[in-house]
């Protein structure tokens, strides 16, 4: 992953699944994952009256990116049929796959293989293909204790650099103000919230970002507003340092938390 994931629908980028795979219906393939195969979740912004299901879709863009790169994408011995672990599951957990089977097209220029389905672990499609060497899930990092927030390790914030680089991010009202008001704002939320991660630790919500793990903090900019405005994005330096040098708007943060898992904190909502 090079950049933060923030295009809201597919067809906003060059998308690296479409160039592996043609999917002819995928609109509704998206749907039926979303609303009969998997358990259920929120794929859509709040305030969205159409669903689209643009968390989804960035999920499996993003999976299938990592999965490529960790060669777990599995393909039958005459490359007639592969499949990935998309990681989520159905209310039975039972692992959900992605489907696919060669693309006999004359254009040189298409996909190499043909979206079939998502697939249940036990659908005899899958089972007859690669009963033997069902694919397994991406694995976004190997130290745990790093998807939690140590309050004794030193959090050092930039904010210059938070404020220079990421003013179009912020709410429009501290877009608008003087750069004195804007700073006092940022300020007094980032000292809140470095108080408050120190005696709840869950507060610091993980998401997996250029081959690292890193911790989202709320950051509570709007006076008189119980609800954050933006995502703090906080690195481990070293075993003695954290540093935060900029942040996110809440859509951007979940979609890069949602990668590793569904974020169950109280304060990061689709």
């Amino acid at each position: 992953m090079a950049t933060f994931f923030k295009y809201r629908y597919m067809s906003d980028f060059l998308s690296q699944l479409f160039k592996f795979a043609y999917f002819p219906e995928y609109e509704n393939s998206i749907k039926f994952l979303a609303e009969n195969l998997a358990a259920k979740e929120e794929w859509d912004y709040k305030g969205t009256h159409q669903k689209k299901y643009p968390i989804l879709k960035s999920y499996l863009e993003f999976t299938y990116r990592k999965l490529k790169q960790e060669k777990k994408i599995i393909f039958t011995n005459d490359n007639k049929f592969t499949c990935f672990n998309t990681g989520l599951v159905t209310e039975n957990l039972e692992d959900i796959y992605a489907f696919f089977t060669q693309y006999r097209n004359p254009n040189s220029d298409s996909s190499p293989y043909f979206f079939k389905a998502f697939l249940k672990e036990s659908d005899f499609q899958l089972l007859e293909n690669f009963s033997d060497n069902l694919p397994e899930i991406a694995n976004y990092f190997e130290e745990p204790e790093l998807l939690i927030y140590n309050p004794k390790i030193k959090l050092i914030i930039n904010i210059d650099h938070i404020i220079s680089d990421n003013l179009d991010r912020f709410p429009a009202h501290l877009q608008a103000a003087d750069s004195g008001e804007l700073r006092r704002q940022l300020h007094g939320a980032i000292d809140e919230i470095k108080k408050r991660v120190k005696t709840n630790y869950k507060i610091a919500v993980p998401q997996y970002y250029n081959g690292k793990i890193q911790l989202l903090l709320p950051l509570n900019l709007t006076i008189g507003s119980p609800n954050p405005d933006l995502a703090l994005v906080v690195q481990r330096l070293n075993s003695t340092t954290y540093t935060a040098r900029t942040c996110l708007t809440l859509r951007m943060a979940y979609n890069n938390a949602r990668l590793i898992v569904r974020p169950q904190s109280n304060w990061l909502k689709p």
